[in-house]
């Protein structure tokens, strides 16, 4: 059986990389609206993380602080197209963002259905529960800066 040669790990890594970038992009210029700030404080306002940022920057200036670094974190990874330390703090910044927010999930409210429990995902479940792919594919662009230092050095 003839099958078709598969794109090379470069190509791989580059689509993960621009879409990572895209969900980065789109998330963080999202922090700095009124209703997605409202959002999060739900959410983030409680999380022994991030409630301190709460009580001194109130709702909007955590929001814009998480989007700040949430644009940041896109940004490195980005650039990480070009530069493989970009490419490894990036990827473990977002990996970090990741492991946060799936921490979110002990306790939140309406993580599971309420009247059907695990395994059936409630709105924040379905919300959160995507974090975790996120978390593998900013693994794998940190793993991947991290061997192209080491091929440098």
């Amino acid at each position: 059986m003839n099958l078709p040669k598969p794109p090379g790990d470069a190509v791989v890594i580059a689509g993960l990389r621009w879409t990572i970038v895209l969900i980065f992009t789109l998330f963080g210029t999202a922090k700095f609206a009124e209703y997605e700030a409202t959002g999060v404080a739900m959410i983030a306002g409680k999380h022994p993380l991030f409630s301190w940022m709460y009580s001194l920057w109130g709702e909007r200036g955590a929001s814009n602080a998480i989007g700040t670094v949430e644009l940041i974190t896109g940004t490195l990874i980005a650039l990480g197209a070009f530069s493989a330390r970009a490419s490894f703090v990036g990827g473990a910044m977002g990996v970090a963002t990741f492991c946060i927010t799936l921490t979110f999930s002990f306790g939140a409210p309406a993580f599971w259905q309420p009247g059907y429990g695990a395994p059936f995902l409630g709105t924040i479940g379905q919300f959160l529960i995507k974090d975790a792919v996120l978390l593998a594919g900013c693994f794998a662009i940190a793993v991947n800066g991290l061997r192209r230092m080491q091929l440098a050095s």
